[in-house]
């Protein structure tokens, strides 16, 4: 018989390390399953400049250091991909492709992803003038002029907050119109550093280590080159909960539902992070997320027997 674990969190990113820690200083053995990089999103980031009591880090720097003190403390790291998670009776068995283990709770703390633009040279350009976040990295573009593609809520409150730091934002979109909320509509277009372009479909990504500008094409199919340092990307996330839908609840958008104590509609069964439905999603709200998950798990399980 398998040894059954007492809380198997799936995913690295900070929500789900930070359950670990708590776990962990709950007396719990945990085991952490991740299928890409430790880190999740965050990892992405070049510096860090919003969690409480460090002034500025990478991204990467914080996620090893996260990684670090769970592993020293006893979390059990397995990479790997969940196909599944089921619970007989008062235990859980989660597969992976490598391998198949059994847990008295478990916690999803998959995140999202950025939808992305599907171009050559993305992903090296991620952290050299390509940003899926505003708030993360924005204040690094303060005087400078940007970019920023999306017609959305989203695009448009990264608007907002850029031009109040920025030379100049320009606002270019696929489609003729926005499709957020007409307040937020009304107030980018009062902001007079605010550029809106319609109509564009982004084709072309120009520079090797570093962005240096961007190739659009009109609806006629001509071409039009905007030389850019910086492109902030707001065209939406995408959760991946679908393997879960069994055991718990989803949105419409494929979130996670939860109460207030991070419990989903299976005993034993908890959320935590950008996965959940939520409207606030940042590194900091990510461990909240975690600590409250854990707690609740480690009470769980002790009142379980």
């Amino acid at each position: 018989m398998k040894e059954i674990t007492d809380i198997i969190v799936i995913g690295g990113g900070p929500a789900g390390m930070t359950a670990c820690l708590y776990a962990l200083r709950n007396g719990k053995s945990v085991v952490l399953i991740e299928r890409n990089g430790i880190g999740g999103q965050i990892a992405q980031s070049p510096r860090v400049e919003n969690f409480p009591s460090v002034d500025s880090i990478s991204g990467s720097e914080l996620a090893d250091k996260m990684f670090e003190q769970i592993t020293s403390r006893g979390a059990i790291f397995k990479f790997g991909n969940v196909e599944s998670v089921e619970k007989e009776g008062e235990v859980f068995t989660v597969k992976t492709d490598f391998d198949t283990m059994q847990a008295r709770s478990v916690i999803i703390a998959t995140g999202v992803e950025h939808r992305k633009l599907n171009l050559k040279n993305e992903d090296k350009l991620i952290g050299n003038g390509i940003s899926y976040c505003a708030l993360c990295d924005g204040a690094f573009y303060s005087g400078e002029d940007v970019t920023l593609i999306g017609d959305g809520n989203t695009a448009l409150q990264y608007a907002l907050l850029l031009s109040s730091y920025c030379k100049s934002v320009h606002i270019v979109t696929l489609f003729d119109k926005f499709f957020g909320d007409a307040s937020l509509v009304a107030a980018v277009k009062k902001r007079d550093n605010i550029k809106i372009t319609h109509s564009l479909r982004l084709v072309e990504l120009l520079g090797e280590d570093e962005l240096r500008g961007l190739v659009f094409e009109r609806e006629d199919k001509t071409r039009v080159e905007f030389p850019t340092k910086a492109l902030f990307v707001a065209i939406g996330q995408m959760p991946d909960n679908h393997i879960f839908s069994g055991l718990v609840d989803l949105s419409v958008d494929g979130y996670i539902a939860s109460d207030e104590n991070l419990r989903t509609r299976t005993p034993g069964l908890f959320v935590a992070g950008d996965c959940r439905t939520k409207k606030v999603r940042q590194v900091t709200t990510a461990c909240s997320d975690g600590a409250i998950a854990a707690s609740n798990a480690s009470t769980y399980i002790e009142s379980s027997g």
